[in-house]
């Protein structure tokens, strides 16, 4: 970096200091209803060095997320909260509609065999369930890694495949289509049934309408969400004790939706 370079990087760092600071001091004055907007000063997304993520501007990523380096994220995909996928000494690529759900590892490994450190790519439509660790590996599109599985270096997941929840798949190991592994060390369990590969494509868009609702919730301002608790008390049905009080008797469950028309009041 060249003297020009390393002045403009100063001159950002006080910038981002000096908001910061402002950012605690508007924290102080707001009082008890900053911790509802859920402030975070968490970096979602961070370089290193001239490695940096590439997410595409419809996947969610969790506010509490962290994607570092050459990480790209395609359309529709998600990442959970407290994730971790850190592309540096290779790239991570995570395909569309595609989840990483919460806690999970994604990095990049050194082969045994060639020295390489290997990528790890993911494919499109894939469900990573909660607190799994990829680990260089390669996960092709609508396969399933339950949850706390461990995928290590060069292991291959075939397309409709699935790992069961708590197997540890050894180096360079491939799953092959249409079956399901389990254990410690993994091992061949038996054949997906065709209700489970529909059950895989079906988690996947589960998930990804799923973020849909986590994004806009996490985008709305403190206004909606101070209008939306009102309403919420306003429109929610007594429980049976209460009901039977006044002696009436309601034939539907008990629900809290919002109606149609609500929305928040405009600022004059």
């Amino acid at each position: 970096m060249g003297t020009l370079g390393r002045a403009i990087y100063t001159v950002g760092f006080w910038i981002r200091e000096t908001g910061q600071a402002i950012d605690r001091l508007g924290s102080r004055l707001q009082g008890n209803y900053y911790f509802q907007e859920q402030l975070s000063r968490h970096r979602t997304l961070m370089n290193v060095f001239d490695k940096a993520p590439v997410v595409d501007k419809e996947a969610f990523v969790a506010p509490s997320a962290s994607i570092i380096g050459q990480v790209q994220v395609g359309r529709g995909s998600s990442i959970w909260y407290g994730c971790v996928l850190r592309g540096d000494a290779n790239s991570v690529s995570i395909g569309s509609g595609t989840n990483i759900q919460d806690n999970s590892l994604v990095h990049v490994a050194k082969s045994n065999l060639t020295g390489k450190v290997l990528p790890t790519i993911i494919g499109d439509n894939v469900t990573v369930g909660h607190s799994a660790v990829l680990h260089g590996c390669t996960v092709e599109d609508e396969a399933f890694v339950g949850v706390a599985a461990t995928l290590l270096d060069g292991v291959y997941v075939e397309k409709h495949a699935m790992v069961a929840a708590g197997a540890l798949v050894r180096q360079n190991t491939r799953i092959p289509c249409g079956e399901v592994w389990g254990g410690n060390p993994a091992k061949f369990l038996r054949k997906l049934t065709e209700d489970e590969m529909a059950f895989i494509s079906q988690s996947a868009l589960n998930y990804s309408n799923l973020a849909q609702v986590h994004a806009a919730e996490n985008a709305k301002p403190l206004d909606e969400i101070e209008f939306q608790k009102v309403l919420r008390k306003k429109f929610a049905r007594r429980d049976e004790e209460y009901d039977s009080m006044l002696g009436v008797i309601r034939e539907t469950p008990a629900e809290t939706t919002l109606p149609d028309n609500a929305s928040p009041p405009r600022a004059a």
